[in-house]
Formats: structure tokens, C-alpha cells, sequence
């Protein structure tokens, strides 16, 4: 599922013949539909497009919204209207989104007809979709929509989560299910299940990540002031988000510049002429609010992001390169003063991180 970081060499989605093909992103709208589900991932998706055109690069997410009706109200009351119908077949690279609805598990799972609809569809044209070799479909239910997923019996057989509340009527819907508890999302395959509401922003910064890269997606988190973003396995923050747990402009500013362009030349007075600043000031300000010094800040950025590269397969040189190092020598000791301060990571004498897990 993982693919190349962001790279001003390699527009992200591009075909070798220069043209791009985009991710379809599918949000199922029922009756009832839990607003935060749907605006929450939506607007993580967009906000990333956005980045995106800031540096020039076209669009990576084509957003549906979709229904077995032309309308539906919301959990909250309001009128979702316009929606597309339930695509007959999927275009290349979709990802559905199912979401979630109030209540327990009678109230979600209920024989209307939109619900049998959308069950049926996903069994004739989703769950084929995602059974094919290396599938570029992807299903992604937030909160109690992995209910619907395990209705149509697309859980079958993997590893899935839902909100703590109907866990239980998640092992009963599908009960070949490996159903896990206290999770923000679970990843299996081509099926993502979160835990609910906001582990549905998780889920999409996560998804977006693997397509676009750690960097990117700092920057869309930040936008949506996410800086506690959390992994699959338990709650975390991201290397490239430490720090940013504050709302000075000026820091901020200072943090985003380094994330987009970490292989420059970023002295002192170069960071401080960014923040508007004196280099002396700037540096009582990202102690006051990042805790670091903005040396370190630069340090921390580059490591984030060799890391991310080192995950996704890319040889040490070439991680060396995407993340700003001047040379391999110089990654090896920040990566050694990085060690130094961390007890847990004194033993390893390789700083490349280990495999991520697929």
C-alpha cells in the first residue's frame, strides 16, 4: 500500500508517460450518517490536495459522495443532498469510505432498504474489487460502518476494529472476524477499520502519508491542528510533529519552511529572516514553545523523514538525499546524538529504523 514519498522529481501519481491518475475516494452516505465521520476524513483529503497545488502538482484525491438515495440527513439534522449514485464499477484506484451512524448495534444494523442496498453493493462490486492481485482499491469504514463491512462479509477472515461500544456486535456480524480491541485503526490488507469519530482523521493522515509522504501530511495535520497524530497500534506522535502543540505564528512558520524544503541551507539567520524575528529571539521562542532549539528542529525534521524513506524501501543514499543530509555521514550523526539522548535506542548500532510492518 505504501508508495514513494514526496519528491519534486517524482510528481506523486504520475504514470511513466507523464500523465496522473488520481484516487477515487468514495464516502457512503446512509441515513444518519455521522457528520464527523464524513467531514472529518474529507476535509484531511482535500486539505492535502491543497498542499499539493501549493507546490505545483496536480490533485491526488477525486472526492465522491454517494448514496443509494440523492439525499440523505445527517446525524446532526442537516440535508446531505446532491449525492452521486453507487458507482456499477470502480475506477481505477478507489478508496470507500463507509461511515458511521448513532446508536448501538440495533439501531445501526437495521434491515432498510438503504442499508440492504448498500449491503448488496458491496458484496457484488466492492468486495470483488478488493480480491483482485494487488489491489488498487482500498476499504476504509470509521466508527460503527464496520458494521456495514461485516454485514456485507467483507471482513471475513481479517483483523478489524470499530468504536469500543459494538465491539461485541462486530464479533457477531462476522465471526470469522479477528475483531481487536482499543485500537485507533486497524490495517489489514486493502481494509482499514478505525475506532471511531476522530480515529477517522488518523486513519485518513495515515493513508495519506503512505501516498504522499510524512512531510505532506505533517503539513495538512498542522493546518487541521492535529498534533497528536496517532498510529495504528496505540496513540503516538509523529517525529515531524513534535514540537507543535503551540499556536505561535512565527514558530510555526519556521517548522512548516523546513518541512517543504528540509535540504536547505537553514542557518540561524535564514530561520530567524523566515520568522520575521532576530536569530537570538528565535531561539528563545522555539524553546518557549517547541521545547527544542530550531538547530534541532531541522535535525529532527531530516531524521523523520530519512526514517520514512528508509521504511519505504529506499536505499540508505537516496534516503540520505530526500531527507536534506548533505551525505550519508552527516545522517549517521545526527542519528548517533539522537540515539545518545534516547536510553531505549543506545543498543542499536545501525541507525536505519526497522521494517514497518505491511
Amino acid at each position: 500500500m505504501a508508495s514513494a514519498p514526496l519528491s519534486s522529481a517524482s510528481p506523486i501519481g504520475s504514470q511513466s508517460d507523464g500523465t496522473h491518475t488520481p484516487v477515487h475516494v468514495w464516502f457512503v452516505v446512509l441515513p444518519d450518517s455521522l457528520l464527523l465521520d464524513l467531514a472529518g476524513p474529507a476535509e484531511a483529503f482535500r486539505l492535502a490536495n491543497q498542499q499539493l497545488a501549493r507546490r505545483g502538482l496536480p490533485a491526488h484525491f477525486q472526492l465522491h459522495f454517494a448514496g443509494t438515495d440523492q439525499g440523505n440527513t445527517s446525524s446532526v439534522g442537516l440535508a446531505l443532498t446532491g449525492l452521486e449514485p453507487l458507482p456499477a464499477s470502480l475506477p481505477a484506484a478507489s478508496w470507500v469510505v463507509l461511515l458511521g451512524r448513532p446508536g448501538d448495534g440495533a439501531d445501526v444494523v437495521r434491515p432498510a432498504p438503504a442499508w440492504l442496498a448498500a449491503r448488496h453493493w458491496l458484496s457484488q462490486v466492492v468486495a470483488p474489487a478488493l480480491a483482485l492481485p494487488a489491489t488498487p482499491h482500498r476499504l476504509l469504514t470509521v466508527c460503527s460502518g464496520a458494521l456495514l463491512a461485516a454485514d456485507a462479509g467483507l471482513l471475513s477472515g481479517r483483523q478489524a476494529t470499530t468504536h469500543h461500544e459494538l465491539l461485541d456486535e462486530l464479533a457477531r456480524l462476522a465471526p470469522a472476524a479477528d475483531v481487536v480491541a482499543n485500537r485507533v485503526f486497524v490495517a489489514d490488507g486493502p481494509v482499514l477499520t478505525s475506532a471511531g469519530v476522530t480515529a477517522g482523521i488518523d486513519l485518513a493522515l495515515h493513508l495519506i502519508a503512505d501516498a504522499l509522504g510524512e512531510g505532506l501530511t505533517s503539513a495538512v495535520a498542522q493546518v487541521m491542528v492535529v498534533f497528536h497524530r496517532r498510529a495504528a497500534d496505540d496513540p503516538e506522535q509523529s517525529p515531524l510533529l513534535a514540537g507543535r502543540r503551540h499556536l505561535h505564528p512565527a514558530v510555526h512558520a519556521v517548522q512548516n519552511a523546513v518541512v517543504d524544503a528540509p535540504g536547505e541551507d537553514w542557518t540561524l539567520d535564514r530561520l530567524a529572516a523566515r520568522a520575521h524575528v532576530t536569530p537570538r529571539h528565535l531561539g528563545r521562542l522555539f524553546q518557549q514553545h517547541a521545547g527544542i532549539s530550531p538547530r534541532e528542529h531541522v535535525e529532527q525534521v531530516r531524521l523523520a523523514l530519512a526514517d520514512e524513506a528508509l521504511r519505504r524501501g529506499l536505499a540508505v543514499q537516496a534516503a540520505v538525499d530526500l531527507a536534506g543530509f548533505h551525505n550519508e555521514r552527516q545522517w549517521r550523526r545526527a542519528a548517533a546524538r539522537r540515539r545518545a539522548l534516547s536510553p531505549a535506542n543506545r543498543a542499536d548500532a545501525d541507525p536505519r529504523p526497522a521494517a514497518r510492518a505491511s
